[in-house]
């Protein structure tokens, strides 16, 4: 028996060390080669930030959105800003991170507090180079914020500003969404930086699968986004969830204010604001210590309509903070934003008392806000100047002499902001079908979009195929154009014209199309403004030819000649353009040239006006020339 136990022993003692190798490699192998097979087989979806916007612009992946939702269709996107990606020498560069409030809903993409900030620099700095780069998401919170912001610093922004933590229950990944990975920041982020993998998402697409075996597809797919994320909808105050919620955040904005310090990048931090006036709790649940929600509210109103204006905003601010249904971020984020704002030396801007401070009874409410939380145009101005004061006070701006006065920047910046009745229309349409869904109304209760929606003119209209998802926002402001252009209305076909050049200001299209516009009317002096820009970004057949057309009939001969020859360079069989061209050379007395560039255009187009004309003339004054 001792000799079998020994013998035992020397056969274990034996097996060899590479066996233990391939048992680790096995799975490593394994999972290497699922990786190359889903990758060959076109399986998943590479998603990187940034596309290529074309004139050697950058713009953020339309799909980015799809590193967090996984459990909704219809992702939201960005209201698509543009930076070079090449940074110039003379660039300021600012980038805004958030949710919905960050990327101005229900105004997007005209009516955001970035749009408000960019507008003022490039009024108050225009040799400068502005972009101002709006990233804010709806439905997201500091996840997606943390996931994109090393590629943000990548980018060598001047300034980034935050305004985020409504949406850190129920955005993508929190702890409450129909998107959560659950409470562990560590493993959700991981997830974040794997999923570029194709492994990862087979995973994430088979949990996702299981996960919709117990949910209704339709509460998946229909209704507003806002009401498809809330998973677990009742979040009691000072529960266990609502503790993780405030984990979370806090956890997050520390990794991103490490991230930004690391690069040396200045922060602003916005505190937050909502409805607290006149948006009731949306939930009461029974609360451990306090009275309902509801009760709170009841008696808030009270205390206001008796003036007790301070006893009045302390419980509107407790009953926002005891509704257990969290699209409104507690008091208790904002004191996490304060107190990160002391620990890291940055800058925090106090949204939600400039917002009140400009309410009626100092309580912000349906004046600044168009629902729980979403300010309107005046309260997004409000908080784009309070930023920008910040900014202004903290030596954040560009450091050169601006053009306007500081104290004049506000009202100018107003006065020439780029909005339109159909921006506004379309954002209140939002919030009327936002309204139209739960948790504003029960379910059961919602409305026909054509009982919600009363279009009284063309405007109202276009708004209404706009949000119903018939058209796009381009083809809505498209369209306004083209009805105020066959009416006659030019500053109104101008204005709409104007905001899809600087919504897309790489569309070198709309450039073209606005300055024909304006040649049918014979409005040559407007024309010749888009048309230069044009060239500026990139000399085109049209934009050359119209410009040396308009500089020949004023007499500018010699600086005719160089835009016609572009053009005919880049369309050499236009007829239009070798006519001009050559009565360009001829009034130059270039009648050599001449001739031969008529020629031209007659062998493309024979009978083309006062082409055979002007070639019997260049014959004779060749003549002449040669018998002197």
């Amino acid at each position: 028996m001792p000799e079998q136990n020994n013998s035992q022993q020397k056969q274990i003692k034996k097996t060899p060390f590479y066996f233990y190798i391939i048992l680790v490699l096995i799975p490593v192998i394994f999972f290497i080669l699922l990786e190359i097979s889903l990758r060959i087989f076109g399986y998943g979806r590479e998603i990187p930030q940034w596309l290529d916007a074309s004139q050697g612009k950058s713009i953020i992946n339309p799909d980015v959105a799809f590193r967090y939702f996984n459990n909704v269709q219809n992702v939201p996107t960005t209201i698509e800003d543009v930076f070079d990606q090449k940074k110039k020498e003379n660039s300021y560069r600012v980038f805004v991170l958030g949710g919905s409030s960050a990327a101005g809903f229900p105004y997007m993409p005209m009516g955001s507090f970035s749009r408000y900030i960019r507008k003022r620099l490039e009024l108050a700095y225009p040799t400068l180079q502005i972009e101002v780069v709006n990233l804010g998401l709806s439905a997201v919170n500091t996840y997606t914020i943390r996931d994109l912001l090393p590629e943000v610093l990548n980018q060598n922004p001047d300034l980034i500003i935050i305004y985020a933590g409504h949406n850190e229950y129920y955005g993508a990944l929190g702890v409450g969404s129909m998107e959560s990975l659950g409470t562990s920041r560590s493993f959700v982020n991981l997830i974040l930086y794997l999923n570029k993998y194709r492994t990862v998402q087979l995973i994430r697409n088979i949990l996702s699968s299981i996960f919709s075996v117990f949910i209704s597809n339709e509460s998946a797919n229909t209704g507003t986004l806002m009401s498809r994320m809330a998973k677990d909808q009742y979040i009691n105050f000072n529960s266990e969830k609502f503790n993780a919620g405030l984990e979370q955040y806090e956890g997050n904005m520390r990794d991103i204010l490490e991230m930004i310090k690391e690069k040396n990048v200045p922060v602003i931090i916005g505190r937050l604001a909502s409805n607290l006036k006149d948006q009731k709790p949306f939930v009461s649940a029974d609360t451990p210590g306090y009275p309902s929600a509801g009760e709170i509210y009841k008696d808030a109103m009270v205390e206001l309509q008796n003036k007790n204006l301070k006893a009045a905003d302390s419980l509107f601010t407790l009953a926002k903070d005891l509704d257990a249904l969290r699209f409104r971020a507690p008091e208790k984020i904002n004191e996490i934003i304060e107190k990160l704002a002391d620990e890291y030396n940055i800058i925090s801007v106090a949204i939600d008392s400039v917002l009140a401070e400009a309410s009626e009874d100092g309580i912000t409410g349906n004046e600044l806000m168009t629902d729980h939380l979403h300010p309107n145009i005046e309260g997004f101005h409000l908080m784009g100047n309070a930023f920008y004061e910040a900014m202004n006070s903290n030596n954040l701006l560009p450091a050169i002499e601006p053009k306007v006065p500081f104290e004049s920047q506000d009202s100018l910046t107003r006065e020439l902001f780029m909005f339109s009745r159909l921006d506004s229309t379309i954002g209140n349409y939002r919030i009327t079908m936002l309204k139209n869904d739960w948790p504003f109304i029960e379910r059961d209760q919602k409305k026909n979009r054509k009982e919600i929606l009363h279009p009284a003119d063309f405007i109202d209209s276009i708004a209404a195929l706009q949000v119903e998802g018939k058209i796009t926002w381009e083809v809505a402001h498209l369209n306004a154009a083209k009805v105020n252009y066959e009416r006659g209305n030019l500053t109104g076909y101008l204005k709409h014209m104007d905001i899809l050049i600087y919504q897309y200001p790489v569309v070198v299209e709309y450039y073209d199309q606005t300055a024909l516009g304006c040649l049918q009317l014979n409005e040559f002096d407007i024309a010749l403004k888009y048309l230069h820009k044009r060239y500026e970004m990139e000399p085109g057949e049209f934009c050359t030819k119209w410009i040396g057309i308009i500089s020949l009939s004023r007499g500018e001969s010699e600086k005719a000649i160089p835009y016609l020859e572009k053009s005919i360079e880049l369309k050499p069989d236009d007829a239009q353009t070798l006519y001009n061209l050559a009565g360009a050379y001829s009034r130059l007395k270039k009648y050599d040239l001449a001739l031969t560039t008529v020629n031209r255009c007659l062998n493309i187009n024979p009978d083309y006006p006062q082409a055979q004309n002007l070639k019997q003339q260049l014959t004779q004054a060749i003549y002449q020339q040669s018998r002197k």
